[in-house]
């Protein structure tokens, strides 16, 4: 290991022969909420990715005959069925995939829109930097609802148009974490020995400086899914999400409203799936942040 490896180690409590992989993974399972997260998104996410294979019904079936049933009062519905007679566990398998979904495309926009102007504004500096910048004051200006619901009024509404909304009204805060890494990391030694060999600016930024902000890239992409989810969730409940007969945990929620005082099950079983699923994307990004920021010691 090299010296700053070892200094890194002994640092952290642990032997510096410890490899970086388990010294990570060490720091990260001594943080039980953040591996509490990490199995319901597991659970979450293998419960939407084999909803084929779970669900016991098509969720578009209707069955007029069993409306409204509560949930265990049918053995073929075991979480009821909604005003039409379809059934709300098969409704809320495939929901997930689709909330799930939209929260993992706009997390990938969100995270490579807001990595690259980070990049540009601090690395380059000057005119560039001033100008990014105060584009991402002025998006922060408004209201990401607010913008959201104006893009929307104009677009038509597909899972891949709601999943690009959402990514590219919410990169602002990723660019200014990239951006703050970026201003610290230019004035490094390797990065003017980079230059000297001949390095070009693209080069340096895309392999000697985005490799060393990896970490507070990661921890913001997994707050971004969850930020994602229920944005989605929260544009389906006004009616400019995902659109009907197609279910996400947000359209499920706006078909429940009407019926809430006598069925409120409809409501709070979409409900408690993105409760979970923002919880423990949240969970999970605090266990990252804590094993991936080598000044947090953790652990023995």
């Amino acid at each position: 290991m090299s010296t700053a490896g070892t200094i890194r180690a002994e640092t952290l409590g642990e032997p510096p022969g410890t490899s970086g992989r388990r010294r990570l993974w060490r720091r990260f399972a001594s943080h039980p909420m953040a591996l509490l997260g990490a199995v319901l998104i597991a659970l979450l996410g293998a419960a939407a990715l084999f909803a084929p294979v779970i669900a016991p019904h098509d969720p578009l079936a209707i069955d007029t005959s069993a409306r409204f049933l509560a949930p265990l009062q049918h053995a073929a519905y075991p979480l009821g069925t909604d005003e039409i007679g379809r059934d709300t566990l098969s409704r809320l398998l495939y929901g997930g995939r689709i909330s799930l979904t939209v929260g993992i495309v706009a997390m990938l926009t969100t995270v490579l829109t807001g990595a690259l102007v980070g990049i540009l504004a601090g690395y380059h500096g000057g005119w560039v930097d001033l100008a990014l910048m105060r584009f991402v004051d002025t998006m922060l200006c408004f209201p990401q609802v607010f913008l959201l619901l104006v893009v929307a009024a104009f677009v038509p509404p597909t899972l891949l148009s709601i999943s690009l909304i959402i990514g590219l009204t919410s990169w602002m805060e990723v660019a200014r974490i990239v951006r703050a890494e970026i201003l610290a990391l230019r004035e490094q030694d390797f990065v003017a020995a980079a230059r000297v060999l001949g390095a070009s600016d693209a080069r340096i930024m895309a392999r000697e400086l985005l490799p060393n902000i990896v970490a507070p890239i990661v921890v913001a992409a997994t707050l971004k899914v969850a930020a994602a989810v229920l944005m989605e969730s929260y544009i389906s409940f006004l009616g400019y999400g995902v659109q009907p007969p197609l279910a996400s945990w947000g359209n499920m929620l706006t078909n429940a409203q009407g019926y809430f005082d006598t069925v409120p099950w409809l409501a709070i079983l979409p409900g408690l799936c993105i409760t979970l699923t923002v919880v423990g994307f949240n969970f999970l990004g605090d266990g990252l942040r804590d094993a991936l920021d080598p000044r947090l010691r953790i652990g023995p």
